[in-house]
């Protein structure tokens, strides 16, 4: 198994999927194959596991990492706002489990050459799947101040988001911005130096901002969870791993919603939406990385586990 990436709430994972004899499971975002290996692993009688994943790179890497378990898993390149459509190609109906593990790998974050980092020079990329999208480098060239700013805003959660932004549309007036160290600089300049974090980079959340904007996550993010829910079996279980505060949003609100069913107001007597409950919450509270895990890998520290069960 590649060394790179280290699967986080690994434990965890294979105990809230409970995997049975002969059913089938999907990984919506199987990376290298970590969680993927340990769920074939921990039950020798899974009859199908599909991981799928939008990163090509990261797709063939599973593939060749699961080659021992070939006659129980398959790898598709693919998007998992398209896992209907993805698991239709397989005929794979009512799967047993579905898991997301959100957010950028290791292995994308250590590749200069993907732009995802500000630590090592690369270019500004940040594409999830090189196939498509808008680069950064675009977004950050082209787009007016107002369209920064909003994207720094609203994905990055970022307070200096307008200066940021201001600072941004005036330096690249000189020329281009193309390498992920040069914005970051940027960055680091336009928030006063009193005002910088302690715990991370000033650029930090710009370039979750972008990254998030470029790959159209937290739309996509909606999107999987609405079709994965519809797809399980009675039963089944859907378990995502988050990182940060708005995809951990978007998944504790769905996830409510599902459990609860009608979204009738108050005032009426009686149901008119005619929406049913679909899953149980499991977690009431999102499962945690304990200090062991934390101590080994350092970028497990702000993961969430939320997992749901098919009713």
């Amino acid at each position: 198994m590649d060394s790179a990436h280290v699967p986080v709430l690994l434990r965890e994972v294979v105990a809230w999927m409970h995997c049975r004899d002969g059913g089938m499971y999907v990984d919506a975002t199987v990376g290298s194959g970590g969680h993927a290996a340990a769920l074939l692993k921990s039950c020798p009688g899974i009859a199908l596991l599909v991981g799928m994943d939008r990163d090509v790179q990261a797709a063939a890497l599973a593939q060749k990492n699961l080659a021992a378990f070939r006659d129980r898993a398959v790898v598709m390149q693919g998007n998992f706002a398209d896992i209907k459509q993805i698991l239709g190609t397989l005929h794979m109906q009512c799967p047993d489990g579905i898991l997301f593990d959100l957010g950028v790998s290791s292995m994308q974050l250590e590749d200069p050459r993907r732009g995802f980092s500000f630590k090592a020079q690369g270019p500004l990329d940040m594409r999830m799947d090189q196939n498509t999208a808008v680069p950064a480098h675009t977004v950050v060239n082209t787009f007016s101040a107002a369209e920064l700013e909003h994207i720094i805003h609203t994905y990055g959660e970022e307070r200096w988001a307008r200066k940021i932004a201001r600072t941004i549309v005036k330096r690249r007036e000189q020329s281009p911005i193309t390498t992920t160290t040069e914005l970051a600089q940027l960055v680091a300049e336009a928030i006063p130096a009193r005002h910088h974090p302690r715990a991370i980079h000033p650029a930090t959340k710009t370039f979750q901002a972008l990254r998030i904007a470029v790959n159209n996550e937290l739309e996509h993010l909606s999107r999987a969870l609405d079709e994965s829910v519809g797809l399980l079996r009675t039963g089944g279980r859907l378990c995502v791993i988050s990182f940060h505060s708005l995809e951990d949003r978007i998944i504790k609100q769905k996830m409510r919603q599902w459990e609860k069913g009608c979204i009738c107001p108050p005032r009426l007597p009686r149901c008119a939406c005619g929406q049913k409950k679909t899953v149980t919450i499991l977690t009431k509270k999102p499962l945690l990385p304990g200090a062991d895990e934390i101590g080994v890998n350092p970028r497990s520290r702000s993961a969430k586990l939320r997992v749901a069960e098919r009713v």
